[in-house]
């Protein structure tokens, strides 16, 4: 199995009145094609810290990040936007869906925005969204739809431009329980239908131990 993913002795401070703090402090991972990979850790641990630097969202970091073979520190910003776009997927605690855009519009226009031809781009997000147990909600705004049914259209929207490797910050820690299981469920069998690698930040032991393999981060380092 190749490696989508590789950092090397990534570290991130944070300078805070005067007080430097380590929260990154040199962190090795790999991530194969196509695996699902938990990150597990407690609040404040640096998990989303770490997918901000994965996802190339910001800068400041020290150390390696390859994606698809890639090195991310030799890119400008137009490189780092074009391999965000070409390979990353991200899905967030909180869906970030556009409240004036139907569900199918909101998977629609990140395709849109990668090149898609129109009618392409609604095959795809039907496809997705039908997949998802959406085929019913197609025209329906956000506000329109449940807790649930929203974190499955940011799934859908994460996968729609087929990316390399999905980022996932807790994408179910604002859903309850059962809602949660059944949606991470849904979340699972899409992306290993689709081909994708994905690395899923939680606090959750029982959600992390339904993927291929799970890491630790503890003080800013991988246990």
């Amino acid at each position: 199995m190749s490696d989508v993913l590789q950092t090397r002795g990534l570290k991130r401070n944070f300078e805070q009145g005067g007080v430097t703090i380590h929260v990154l402090r040199g962190v090795d991972l790999t991530v194969g094609n196509g695996e699902i990979v938990a990150l597990l850790g407690p609040s404040g641990s640096g998990k989303s810290t770490l997918l901000q630097a994965v996802g190339l969202l910001e800068g400041g970091f020290e150390g390696s990040i390859r994606i698809k073979g890639e090195e991310a520190a030799h890119l400008d910003n137009d490189g780092r936007t074009r391999l965000r776009r070409d390979a990353l997927g991200f899905v967030y605690q909180f869906h970030h869906l556009l409240p004036d855009f139907n569900a199918v519009e909101n998977v629609i226009l990140p395709q849109l925005i990668h090149g898609s031809e129109t009618s392409a781009a609604r095959d795809r997000a039907e496809s997705l969204l039908t997949a998802l147990g959406l085929g019913a909600r197609l025209t329906h705004r956000p506000s329109k739809l449940s807790g649930g049914e929203q974190q499955r259209v940011a799934v859908a929207r994460a996968l729609a431009n087929r990316p390399s490797l999905v980022l996932a910050d807790e994408p179910t820690g604002n859903l309850d329980e059962a809602t949660a299981d059944v949606v991470f469920q849904e979340f699972l069998k899409l992306v290993r239908h689709e081909g994708s690698a994905a690395l899923v930040a939680t606090h959750n032991e029982r959600i992390a131990a339904k993927m291929d393999r799970v890491v630790r981060l503890h003080d800013g380092v991988l246990e």
